[in-house]
């Protein structure tokens, strides 16, 4: 089976250390780890990437065509500006899950659009880092269907 993409945008290098309060303790190495065991558990691979850049998130986006299953999405704040990233995640085949660790609802207002979700089979918002663990998790029933 292709991999599963996991894609990781503006800061979230820096889980663990910034704004604790709102994005907890874990460690984006952490959050990796977490997943990848989860996804031997899964029988799925996931290839994990991070990248403060939204081109390098567009071309990762664009290579997953043909190479990946499906990608689970945490495009941090370009989820309310980038038009780019919705443009190329709207040319992939595969399923699209949409992560992100605080309750995009309950912040400022302008986080409580993400242009991503347009394009998401489904978004997981507030749950911390385990929202990682629930979207690998129903990536892998949408796809034995």
């Amino acid at each position: 089976m292709k991999p599963i993409f996991v894609l990781n945008g503006p800061n979230l290098n820096l889980l663990g250390l910034r704004q604790p309060e709102i994005y907890g303790q874990e460690t984006l190495a952490d959050v990796v780890a977490g997943l990848s065991g989860l996804a031997v558990e899964l029988g799925l691979a996931v290839e994990c990437m991070q990248s403060n850049h939204e081109g390098q998130l567009v071309d990762w986006i664009q290579s997953a065509r043909g190479a990946a299953a499906g990608i689970i999405i945490n495009p941090g704040a370009y989820s309310h500006t980038s038009v780019a990233i919705l443009d190329a995640l709207n040319v992939f085949e595969g399923v699209v899950l949409e992560v992100h660790i605080s309750n995009i609802h309950k912040r400022e207002a302008f986080r409580h659009h993400s242009f991503v979700s347009g394009r998401a089979e489904g978004v997981i918002a507030g749950f911390g880092t385990e929202g990682y663990l629930l979207a690998l998790r129903r990536m892998a029933s949408l796809l034995k269907r």
